[in-house]
């Protein structure tokens, strides 16, 4: 058995921006007693951040299915055999359109995400004009595209992208084990370029893929010691979709994923910590302690790509009980 380094719990958080986490350091986090995680988080949470406001995003799939990766996750792989039908890159006035309804609906953010392994040709090009477009509506951008090169990312930061997202998913030690169609080093890479262009970035994981607490705190200290830290950083619950390998995977503790999404925030004290995927199932009471763990970001609408997410009704109804604000 590993040891643990002991953290002193009556210590005052100190907010600090490191970015040398030890996997010490994060696992002795993660022992932490509930009460006295939730206490650095809150702490550290309210020293960057308005405690009541949570920023709301929307994302839809420009391109689904067809995908040719192999995340054991994912329903719009190629590989499985869940019921999701690969679809033609969407027009892009009715992507726009879209964006304008999320935008009466409250969101700030609009996220585009199309199944490829990198976007090329005429296809780019058709989401540069969508970019630029939502972008012209008053929205933030953020694209989700696969690998891009670095003239992708120099172009979608000149057509007005604000964020990239580009997951790590998971551990590197348990990498492999999800994904063999990708490696973690051109995940980096991809990430790289997308700082140098420029834009920012939206990175975080999946947690729930039958991966150890070890694996939590090693894919949070791949986060954290990247510097600057991703301005976003979305943590997913999974959402085991029939078809997929992990469909039968054994549901994760609610309170061992509160957990991580609190270790992240004392981790990653100025960036946005996204309350994603998985929603859809946890009660009430599980997202209040998300957000009481320092999760200030989630998703408005019915669908996450091809996964079912609370509709922006249920959110809004969910805000006023928690006294929250959307931003």
């Amino acid at each position: 058995m590993q040891a643990v380094t002991e953290i002193d719990s009556s210590a005052p958080p100190s907010g600090a921006i490191r970015y040398d986490w030890s996997l010490e350091e994060i696992r002795a986090l993660f022992a932490l007693p509930f009460n006295d995680l939730l206490f650095r988080a809150q702490s550290v949470h309210r020293a960057s951040f308005d405690p009541n406001a949570v920023q709301v995003s929307t994302l839809l799939s420009i391109k689904t299915g067809g995908c040719p990766e192999d995340c054991a996750y994912c329903p719009q792989s190629v590989h499985h055999e869940a019921p999701v039908a690969a679809e033609k890159l969407m027009d892009v006035d009715a992507v726009v359109a879209a964006a304008k309804q999320a935008k009466q609906a409250g969101a700030s953010r609009f996220c585009m995400g199309a199944a490829w392994r990198n976007p090329r040709g005429r296809n780019f090009e058709r989401v540069l004009e969508m970019v630029g477009r939502v972008r012209a509506e008053g929205l933030e951008t953020c694209a989700t595209l696969g690998m891009l090169d670095a003239d992708q990312s120099r172009r979608l930061k000149d057509a007005g992208l604000d964020y990239y997202n580009h997951n790590l998913d998971t551990s590197p030690e348990f990498y492999g084990e999800i994904i063999s169609t990708r490696t973690y080093d051109e995940r980096l890479d991809t990430l790289q370029r997308v700082r140098e262009a420029g834009i920012r970035v939206c990175c975080g994981g999946i947690v729930g893929m039958g991966e150890s607490r070890d694996d939590r705190a090693s894919l949070l200290r791949q986060l954290a010691c990247q510097s600057p830290h991703p301005e976003s950083v979305p943590v997913n619950l999974l959402v085991r979709v029939e078809g997929t390998p992990l469909a039968d995977q054994a549901a994760l503790d609610p309170f061992e994923f509160v957990r991580t999404l609190a270790v992240a925030r004392i981790l990653m004290p100025r960036s946005h910590v996204r309350l994603s995927a998985g929603r859809e199932a946890m009660s009430d009471e599980c997202q209040a302690l998300c957000f009481h763990a320092g999760a200030n970001s989630i998703f408005y609408g019915e669908k996450l790509l091809t996964t079912p997410n609370p509709d922006a009704a249920q959110d809004k109804a969910l805000f006023a009980r928690l006294g929250l604000t959307a931003v």
